[in-house]
């Protein structure tokens, strides 16, 4: 759930930019499984893994032992987030969410071609970082992890759609627009999972991530309510992305701006 792409920029600027990722997957060119995108593949799984695996892991010590709150589970979330950017955001661009993907493809920001093949890292990642959990909080001390609505479906539902707009509006703020600073998109990015949970947590579990429910879901056997965490997020993230996008007066690079303006 986190960026397209970090690296740098044509301009100089050290950030986080799709341009590279546009470069190396041309919208014509036929789709072949090469190294590379093998390589992707493996990070967005690590960093799934690792992202469910600490989320849901702080959440099951928390029901346990009653020690962390919700401050901690929240600060958890967004710190997962946060440092997994920074570690594979040059080498996938660290999405760990299907409905980050699917929303950078809906505006052009990534390649269709390789969303099945993003989708099933993650999934695959959050099932099995369920699984590890469900194995290690054995007996008494396994919990579900999953999300189910606390009230209403429509009322889950409504708050992850406008909290998932939230993050996608800064994660593509933050990684596609070479003019915001990119060297503090994970700090932007986990700040933002953070404020999210802390508030919207009680309300609908502030998944913000289908994979993040569909693991726990397939491991614990439990369904209820799951449409509302596969839907609600696929909304709002492709909301988001288009939203900033509306408000994306150029595609130039901070320096061709700043040239352009000089120059009149």
């Amino acid at each position: 759930m986190a960026t397209e792409d970090v690296g740098s920029s044509p301009n100089g600027h050290h950030g986080i930019t799709i341009m590279d990722i546009q470069k190396d997957h041309p919208k014509t060119s036929s789709f072949t499984f090469t190294r590379a995108f093998s390589q992707k593949l493996m990070a967005e799984l690590f960093a799934t893994y690792f992202l469910v695996f600490a989320g849901c892991g702080v959440i099951m010590v928390n029901i346990d032992k009653s020690l962390v709150g919700m401050p901690g589970v929240a600060i958890v979330w967004g710190a997962a987030v946060m440092v997994m950017v920074y570690a594979v955001g040059h080498v996938s661009g660290a999405h760990m969410n299907p409905a980050v993907t699917i929303a950078f493809a809906s505006c052009k920001r990534f390649p269709w071609k390789e969303v099945p093949g993003y989708m099933v890292a993650q999934l695959l990642a959050a099932t099995l970082a369920s699984a590890t959990l469900r194995l290690i909080f054995s007996g008494n001390h396994v919990h579900f992890v999953g999300n189910t609505p606390p009230g209403s479906d429509l009322q889950s539902l409504v708050m992850e759609i406008i909290i998932t707009f939230y993050l996608m509006f800064v994660i593509t703020a933050v990684a596609t627009d070479d003019r915001a600073t990119g060297q503090l998109a994970g700090v932007a990015i986990g700040s933002t999972i953070l404020l999210n949970a802390m508030f919207a947590g009680p309300v609908s579990g502030a998944s913000m991530n289908p994979a993040r429910s569909i693991g726990p879901a397939l491991v614990w056997n439990k369904y209820e309510g799951l449409w509302v965490y596969i839907l609600g997020p696929t909304i709002g993230a492709i909301g988001g992305a288009w939203g900033y996008n509306s408000l994306r007066f150029t595609d130039k690079s901070l320096s061709e701006v700043a040239k352009g303006e000089s120059e009149q």
